[in-house]
């Protein structure tokens, strides 16, 4: 088992939803995007998404395309981020982290090697936004077997007849994108939300987190009462991109997770 599925068990003996946070890694510094991670467990995040900035994020709106771009100015790369989660692993070896990014970085590092420092660096999942399951062999299958989940999303346009393909291979948990556009566009909605995570549910035991379109404690409890868990990262990426402490980040990610607790 993975820290991911480690996680997921716990909380569902508790009987309490998962919320996870996204961040960019480099953003707007290395230094305090490392800070904000470190802070994050103990703000309630049950599981970290790390972004790795790319230069085409085709799936990210504006707010996370910015952040990508500091990251990149300030000259953070795959190696940096992978040596960032090697120093958040120094004091914290039970937090999952998922890496979130495109495909180009890790096939120009090479598959091989990026398993290899990904897994040393202690990576726990991988959500590589455009590589469909035709494309199984370049990188999840390789990830599974070094141990690492290959997480998948489902969109409100992933039909019945496609959702097999989608969960084929998936494992950690499927991540429902709960709006059809990029990231930060729009607001969830728990009551289109719910009939489609339970679409999903009918074909996976996986957990089924929903992100996109979340920015507020309730929100949060809406969306996670419908789904095993909830994902914020616009919102959060704009409290860092404002440029408040990262107590004041922190304290903000704290209120989302108390929402997602009480879903």
């Amino acid at each position: 088992m993975t820290r991911i599925d480690t996680t997921f068990a716990a909380l569902k003996s508790e009987r309490r939803k998962a919320f996870v946070a996204y961040i960019m890694a480099g953003d707007p510094d290395l230094e305090t995007s490392l800070a904000i991670m470190q802070g994050l467990p103990d703000a309630g995040v049950d599981v970290i998404e790390l972004g790795v900035p790319f230069t085409d994020p085709m799936a990210d709106g504006p707010t996370i395309q910015l952040a990508g771009q500091r990251a990149l100015d300030g000259g953070q790369t795959l190696d940096k981020t992978l040596d960032m989660v090697r120093r958040f692993r120094a004091d914290n070896d039970t937090t999952p982290i998922v890496l979130m990014g495109y495909y180009n970085p890790i096939y120009s590092m090479g598959v091989a090697r990026f398993l290899d420092k990904a897994t040393d660096a202690g990576i726990d999942g991988l959500i590589v936004v455009d590589l469909p399951p035709e494309e199984d062999s370049e990188l999840c299958l390789p990830a599974q077997a070094a141990g690492l989940n290959f997480i998948r999303l489902a969109t409100p346009t992933t039909d019945d007849k496609r959702l097999p393909k989608v969960l084929q291979n998936t494992s950690g948990f499927v991540y429902y994108v709960s709006i059809t556009g990029i990231t930060g566009a729009a607001a969830a909605q728990a009551t289109q939300v719910g009939p489609e995570v339970a679409r999903i549910k009918a074909q996976t035991d996986l957990p089924v987190i929903v992100g996109f379109g979340i920015s507020t404690p309730q929100t949060a409890q809406d969306i996670a009462s419908v789904a095993d868990g909830c994902v914020v990262g616009s919102a959060i990426v704009k409290e860092i991109a404002s440029g408040k402490p990262v107590a004041d980040v922190l304290d903000y990610v704290r209120a989302l997770a108390d929402g997602a607790h009480r879903g």
